[in-house]
């Protein structure tokens, strides 16, 4: 696991510390070549550049967050509707993370992505990658 994100969940309680550190290490194990940092103050995992999946700690629980995550018509996954392509689920537990969803989302975020790391250059327009 990269460092700097095991650091990241021993600044955490707990709880939350046992979410990020199983969620670290099935998104490790599932995204075996993509690149993993802290990235605007929170774990990120990276393909080619583009990002795929982070999570954050925030009111309602740790939220995972799939960059392109609202085509995986995942009835389990938060859709908010705005311009971008996310969707997310919180977690307050480390029970309630059901890891054979998990690795189907990451699955699913390899073979589904939105073009985000160059969404600047283009002036906020999305492209689909694949």
């Amino acid at each position: 696991m990269n460092s700097d994100i095991s650091a990241y969940a021993e600044k955490l309680q707990m709880g939350e510390k046992a979410i990020c550190e199983i969620l670290a290490n099935v998104i490790d194990r599932n995204l075996p070549g993509a690149e993993s940092k802290i990235w605007h103050g929170h774990p990120v995992w990276f393909i080619d550049g583009n990002p795929i999946v982070g999570y954050s700690l925030q009111k309602n629980g740790i939220r995972l967050m799939f960059w392109s995550g609202a085509d995986f018509e995942e009835p389990a996954l938060n859709v908010p509707g705005g311009k971008f392509k996310d969707a997310s689920i919180f977690y307050t537990t480390a029970e309630a993370i059901d890891e054979t969803d998990l690795r189907r989302w990451l699955k699913k975020s390899v073979e589904i992505q939105w073009d985000y790391k160059n969404i600047v250059k283009r002036k906020g327009k999305l492209e689909r990658l694949k």
